[in-house]
């Protein structure tokens, strides 16, 4: 999906957003997350067995609302196709693990990932809605 460079360097500033899955029940569920844009996806690591998980992979399905942290409160959704990768994942897992704590890490082996139950939530871009307020692209 082609972003507009407004929204691209929004979405890749920004570190924390508010996903979205599907409840086995159809209802939705949320949680506060940090995240990285890698191209057209979003990456959110999070442990197996947490419910957003296991909605992505029932449903294969998700969203992410960010907004930013400074008046007039910049504001995007986005929401596509979802999937749970559980292998090659060290390096985007560093790069969220460095966008929580501010500090660079190095790229986890799939053994540690597996030992800490980490996994990466990866939702495509494919509808982008709501913008609002977003400065211009430089």
């Amino acid at each position: 999906m082609m972003f507009d460079p407004s929204i691209r360097e929004f979405l890749t500033a920004a570190r924390l957003g508010v996903v979205c899955t599907i409840r086995p029940g159809g209802r939705p569920r949320q949680s506060v997350t940090y995240y990285i844009l890698d191209g057209d996806r979003v990456f959110i690591s999070t442990e197996s067995k947490r419910g957003k998980a296991r909605d992505v992979i029932r449903d294969g399905w998700a969203s992410i609302w960010v907004m930013g942290q400074e008046a007039p409160y910049p504001s995007v959704t986005v929401e596509g196709p979802a999937c749970i990768r559980t292998a090659g994942i060290g390096q985007a897992t560093a790069r969220i693990f460095a966008a929580i704590s501010g500090n660079q890490t190095a790229p986890l082996s799939d053994e540690d990932r597996a030992r800490l139950d980490r996994v990466i939530l990866e939702i495509t871009c494919a509808r982008v809605y709501g913008a609002s307020h977003l400065p211009a692209a430089e």
